[in-house]
């Protein structure tokens, strides 16, 4: 299965993430910002990937480092469970 689990911690966020790309678009998102988690379980559910999110931050200061981290962590979701991407044709 093609799956990844990304814990990160900063002195602003702490974030787990579990995404499987072989879902069904099923998602449990939970953060402070509801279009966040909006647009992310509209991504999973349109992209067929599960994804958990758990994640809080300081967002009385300025929300854009909960959204950042959130980004990073997916990305390094995404290259985990890809693994070998030799055949992955970028345009």
């Amino acid at each position: 299965m093609r799956t990844a689990r990304i814990e990160r911690k900063t002195k602003e966020t702490q974030i787990s993430l579990e995404l499987n790309l072989d879902g069904t678009g099923r998602s449990e998102i939970e953060t402070p910002l509801k279009f966040l988690n909006h647009m992310l379980e509209n991504f999973s559910r349109h992209s067929r990937f599960d994804l958990r999110i758990m994640a809080t931050g300081d967002v009385e200061v300025d929300d854009h480092h909960l959204v950042e981290d959130i980004g990073i962590c997916l990305g390094m979701a995404l290259e985990k469970a890809l693994g070998y991407c030799r055949f992955i044709m970028r345009r």
